[in-house]
């Protein structure tokens, strides 16, 4: 008879801790999503370590860092970047990365450590692609020439303009984001996009390249 009466509680128990466990697997997927500063390894090492402390959004001379908000769930208070607004201009002596008091930022050294995501070009949205002259992503990388080169192709079944093909090398692209910030497509889809985890971006990127 107890165990007859203490299952229902039980079972309540177990709903509960199901959908705890669901709550914080869906807080930590919005967290993976967030594009973080330079000398992040990854997501999980990375809220174990941060205190939110603000030193590296206050060491930050272009004002690129803000404190996510509310609604990033457990990630509330560490650094995000909106890319968009302002993208990071990846400073050769990364104030960011020594200005934290707890090694979430480290093991930055040069540019070429630097890991905060990929660039993925949207072949449908990005003009160059569609015989248009424009260079801007290639101009502003930091790392032109090697993360970013373009590929000067004739446009099929068009004997006057070319394609100007931006393409992104995988491996030495970085994520800084400043492709994202000066892109001239003014859209709720962007024409280039940064996107945290390499696997998933190099993915699209296949997939893109598909539709050219």
């Amino acid at each position: 008879m107890e165990t007859q009466k203490l299952a229902p509680f039980l079972a309540g128990g177990v709903v509960a801790a199901q959908a705890a466990i669901f709550a914080v697997q869906h807080a930590m997927k919005r967290s993976h999503d967030l594009l973080r500063p330079p000398g992040v390894q990854d997501e999980q090492d990375f809220l174990a370590r941060c205190i939110r402390c603000g030193r590296c959004i206050e060491a930050c001379p272009y004002v690129c860092l803000k404190a996510a908000n509310d609604a990033s769930g457990m990630a509330v208070g560490t650094p995000v970047l909106n890319v968009r607004d302002q993208a990071c201009k990846l400073c050769e002596d990364f104030p960011c990365v020594n200005a934290c008091p707890t090694d979430a930022l480290r093991n930055v050294e040069s540019r070429a450590d630097v890991d905060m995501g990929l660039a993925v070009i949207d072949t449908e949205l990005c003009i160059a692609m569609k015989g248009m002259r424009c260079e801007v992503c290639y101009r502003v990388c930091p790392l032109i020439d090697t993360a970013i080169t373009i590929d000067y192709r004739p446009r099929e079944g068009d004997s006057i303009h070319a394609i100007f093909a931006p393409q992104v090398d995988a491996e030495k692209c970085v994520g800084c984001g400043l492709c994202v910030e000066r892109c001239v497509i003014d859209d709720p889809d962007l024409a280039i996009k940064i996107v945290r985890d390499r696997e998933k971006a190099i993915e699209e990127t296949h997939i893109q390249q598909a539709r050219v």
